[in-house]
C-alpha cells in the first residue's frame, strides 16, 4: 500500500485533550509529531465534559458502593444510571468484568493505582500549562458534595476516610456552612463536604483548542481522517486511513477515546471498552451566581462554573456509540437543577451528548500493545479524561523516549483483561 513519503517519528490518533497533551509533551521530547483524528480537535468528549480536574476522586467507579445503588438507579429510564434494554445483551460481558472489579481487594487495588495517576496529573498540570500558555484558565474554586439526609451523608463517610487516608484535604459541613459557601442552595441538603483541592479549566473546549493552536504554532500537523487499522511494518507503523492513503510513523498512540478499542482490534487487542453516553445543557453565565462546582451524587450530575455558561450535566447511559441520543437524560437534569438551585434560570441553554470511554475497572489502558511496542495505549479515562491528561503525556512521552515511567504501570496495562 502506498504511504506518504513525510513520514514522522510518533503519530498520535485522537485530538481531544489526552491526545493533544501527548503530542505536546512528545515535541517537548524533540520528537517530530502528527496527530490524526476523525473530525478534528476538541469534538468529542473534550468539549463537553464538566471542566474539572478532579485530582480527590481517586475511587474507582467499579465498587460496592456502585452495585448497591445500581439496582435502583436502572429502574429510572432517566436516571443517573440507566442502560437501554435493547442494548443490555452487548453490555453484559462488560457488566461481568465491572462486578468482579467491585470486589473488596480489587478496590483496594484500583484505588492506590487511581491515587498514583491522579498525584503525578496533578503535580504535572501546572507546569504543563504554563508551558502551553494556558495556566490563565486553570481556576481553583473546590467542589461541593451535597446530601439530603443523614443518612446519605454516612454512607459516604467511609470514601472520605479513604480519602483522608491518602492525604486529600476536604471539609464537611451543615446547612449554614454550607450556605455561606454557596448562596441559593435547596434546604433539601443538610450536610455537604467542600474539597479545595479540587480544579476546574475556564472552558474544556477552548482550552483544547488551546493546545491545538500550540501543537501547531511548534510545527506540528493535525490531519482530518478516519484510521481504519495499524500494521507493525518493518521499523514503523503504517496506519491504514478509511478513503485515503496510508500514513506511516516510526511509533504511535492510540489515545481516540471511546473508538480506541476499535483500532486496536486491529493488532489483535481485544479491550473490554464501554462507552458512557453523558449529557449537559450548557445556560447563559448570568444563569446562576454559582461560587464552586456542586456535585449533586445522589442524582449523578454536576454543575460547574464555566467562562462560557453554567453547565448541568452527567449521569451515565451504558448504550454504545450508535443509538440516537436521548436528550430526555439533559431535560430530567435541568429540572432538578432548578428544584436544587431555585434561582437557576434555565433558559437559553445548549444540549449536548458525548462518549466517555471507560473501562471495567475505572483505570486507564496505558501501555505498549501486545503485538509491537512502537504502539502505545493511552484511552479510556471515563470521567477523568480532563484530569489525567497532563500525567498521562507524562508517562507516554517516557516511554517512548527510553525513560523509566514515573509510576507503577502494570495495573494499567492493556493486557490486564
Amino acid at each position: 500500500m502506498q504511504t506518504e513519503s513525510d513520514a514522522t517519528d510518533a503519530l498520535v490518533i485522537g485530538a481531544g485533550v489526552v491526545g493533544l497533551s501527548i503530542a505536546l509533551a512528545l515535541q517537548d521530547r524533540g520528537l517530530t509529531v502528527t496527530v490524526v483524528d476523525r473530525e478534528g480537535p476538541a469534538a468529542g468528549a473534550s468539549a463537553g465534559n464538566a471542566g474539572a480536574f478532579a485530582f480527590t476522586d481517586i475511587l474507582p467507579l467499579a465498587s460496592p458502593g456502585m452495585l448497591r445503588k445500581a439496582p435502583r438507579w436502572l429502574l429510572d429510564a432517566t436516571g443517573p444510571l440507566t442502560i437501554p434494554p435493547a442494548y443490555a445483551p452487548a453490555i453484559a460481558p462488560w457488566l461481568f468484568r465491572f462486578w468482579r472489579a467491585c470486589r473488596p481487594a480489587q478496590v483496594a487495588a484500583s484505588t492506590v493505582a487511581q491515587t498514583a495517576l491522579m498525584d503525578l496529573s496533578k503535580a504535572e498540570l501546572e507546569p504543563f500549562l504554563q508551558a502551553t500558555g494556558t495556566l490563565p484558565m486553570l481556576r481553583k474554586d473546590g467542589n461541593l458534595q451535597v446530601y439530603e439526609s443523614e443518612a446519605e451523608f454516612e454512607t459516604a463517610r467511609p470514601g472520605w476516610q479513604v480519602r483522608a487516608a491518602h492525604g486529600i484535604a476536604f471539609r464537611h459541613m451543615g446547612a449554614e456552612e454550607m450556605a455561606e459557601l454557596q448562596p441559593g442552595l435547596s434546604p433539601r441538603f443538610v450536610r455537604g463536604t467542600f474539597t479545595p483541592g479540587w480544579y476546574s479549566i475556564a472552558d474544556p473546549r477552548l482550552y483544547t483548542l488551546a493546545l491545538a493552536e500550540r501543537f501547531r504554532g511548534r510545527g506540528g500537523r493535525i490531519v482530518l481522517a478516519q484510521v481504519g487499522a495499524l500494521a507493525p511494518q518493518g521499523d514503523g507503523v503504517e496506519i491504514a486511513v478509511v478513503g485515503g492513503p496510508a500514513l506511516r510513523a516510526g511509533k504511535v498512540v492510540l489515545a481516540a477515546g471511546a473508538h480506541s478499542h476499535l483500532i486496536a482490534r486491529s493488532l489483535g487487542d481485544r479491550i473490554p471498552l464501554e462507552t458512557e453516553r453523558g449529557y449537559n445543557t450548557t445556560l447563559p453565565p448570568d444563569a446562576f451566581d454559582l461560587r464552586t462546582q456542586i456535585t449533586f451524587g445522589g442524582h449523578g450530575f454536576v454543575v460547574t462554573r464555566l467562562s462560557t455558561g453554567i453547565r448541568v450535566g452527567g449521569a451515565v447511559e451504558l448504550g454504545g456509540l450508535k443509538r440516537p441520543p436521548n436528550y430526555r437524560r439533559a431535560e430530567v437534569m435541568l429540572k432538578k437543577a432548578q428544584g436544587f438551585l431555585p434561582g437557576l434560570r434555565a433558559t437559553g441553554g445548549t444540549q449536548w451528548m458525548g462518549f466517555r470511554p471507560s473501562l471495567p475497572d475505572s483505570l486507564p489502558a496505558i501501555g505498549a500493545s501486545r503485538a509491537t511496542p512502537r504502539v502505545l495505549y493511552a484511552f479510556g479515562h471515563g470521567h477523568l479524561g480532563l484530569t489525567q491528561s497532563a500525567g498521562t503525556a507524562r508517562i507516554v512521552a517516557d516511554l517512548l523516549t527510553g525513560r523509566p515511567a514515573a509510576l507503577d504501570l502494570a495495573p494499567f496495562s492493556p493486557q490486564r483483561f
